[in-house]
């Protein structure tokens, strides 16, 4: 029988198939102030530009922990509005939301959140404001990048957990099926400003935990950073600014280029370095009923993942002691008692699977400053780490 042709002289397959690679250009804004509503309003009055002759439409949502804390923050926020009303207008009354994981924990509240949003008549050349912590970042900024298929999000991060690393990121997510971060979006930020004066009510608990995050990213991009977070690790859970902005700066600007020149802004390959140690994290969250903060759980999930790469990679044990010391130093916890659950922590690996697609695939610690991915845990090693942990004995 002849072979068919067809009259451009291609092949069917070549006629069907079109395979077209292309770049999709975004801009990251990070911004660093000392008094965002105050001596530097002007900073964020910059980001939220009009698109036309009318000025910008501006919907703020605060986390309600930090409203607490901040009883003059909203007054703030309508002073800045007024002061700039030639540029800029409130859609709405400032929008106060759950604080915490528990605005995570219920989906009907981003349903809510849809609908304030809709009776705003927001569009896409609006402007959501989101004042708060991880959690709250997290599930504004999943509402407004489902509104419209994308609004403008501006976050002013509240913790040092998200001022050194979530706020950074270009996720936002909510927990479903007891499972964090289940039903999400991969969308850029318009805009983050990392504001000192928004951490100055801070619990120190919650000062503490966001330095678990630069503990990480450090230890896997930055061996001289590393080594400055255990020189000023005490001064740090002191809340010597001196010594703790520095560290929230390094490692906001690390989590920023993994982002912005690492080639998978939106985590399409296997890897994720980023999650070093959060395998076991999410899954201890989710044990304790989040009685530990995520901070404190990724903390644990680092020196579990550290104390392995020094019993299977090869990390010198010496680093590993200064890692656990490290964290122990900025007062972070280093074990738990949920980690006697070795089976649920295990389960943990499969989730963690599911959530990145395709094979397993950890990072791992080789040396400080290096990174390498494995596709298989060592359960028997896993386990020995686990217990090193649990008996505080950790001569590995």
């Amino acid at each position: 029988m002849a072979e068919t042709r067809f009259s451009d002289g291609c092949d069917p397959a070549s006629r069907t198939a079109h395979d077209v690679e292309f770049v999709v250009p975004f801009v990251h804004r990070l911004r660093f102030t000392d008094d965002v509503f105050g001596v530097d309003q002007q900073v964020l009055a910059d980001l939220l530009t009009p698109s036309g002759d009318d000025p910008a439409r501006v919907q703020f949502w605060l986390d309600e922990h930090v409203a607490r804390a901040q009883p003059q923050l909203k007054a703030r926020i309508r002073s800045f509005v007024t002061s700039h009303s030639d540029q800029l207008t409130m859609a709405s009354n400032i929008q106060v939301v759950p604080g915490g994981e528990a605005v995570k924990n219920d989906i009907h509240i981003v349903e809510r959140m849809l609908k304030c949003m809709n009776a705003a008549n927001l569009d896409r050349r609006s402007y959501v404001v989101v004042i708060g912590g991880g959690a709250v970042l997290d599930a504004v900024g999943f509402a407004a990048a489902l509104s419209h298929r994308g609004i403008r999000l501006v976050r002013i991060p509240t913790t040092t957990l998200a001022q050194a690393d979530s706020g950074i990121g270009v996720k936002n997510a909510v927990n479903l099926f007891e499972q964090k971060n289940w039903i999400g979006t991969f969308a850029v930020p318009w805009g983050v400003v990392n504001d000192a004066a928004m951490l100055e009510s801070l619990p120190d608990r919650d000062f503490r935990c966001g330095f678990s995050e630069a503990v990480k990213v450090t230890l896997l991009k930055d061996a001289a950073a590393f080594g400055e977070l255990c020189d000023t690790a005490d001064r740090i859970r002191e809340r010597d600014w001196s010594a703790a902005a520095p560290a929230i700066r390094r490692s906001a600007e690390l989590h920023l280029a993994h982002i912005t020149e690492g080639g998978d802004p939106f985590e399409a390959l296997e890897a994720r370095p980023l999650d070093y140690g959060h395998w076991s994290a999410h899954k201890l969250e989710v044990i304790t009923n989040f009685e530990l903060r995520h901070g404190e759980a990724v903390s644990i999930g680092v020196a579990l993942d550290t104390v392995y790469s020094a019993l299977v990679h090869g990390l010198l044990m010496s680093d590993a002691h200064r890692v656990l010391d490290c964290l122990t130093r900025l007062g972070l916890p280093i074990t738990h008692a949920a980690l006697e659950n070795e089976e649920p922590l295990f389960a943990g690996l499969e989730q963690f699977r599911q959530h990145l697609g395709g094979r397993l695939t950890l990072t791992m610690l080789p040396r400080v400053g290096e990174m390498i991915n494995v596709h298989e845990i060592e359960r028997t090693a896993m386990r020995e780490a686990m217990r090193t942990l649990k008996s505080g004995n950790v001569r590995i």
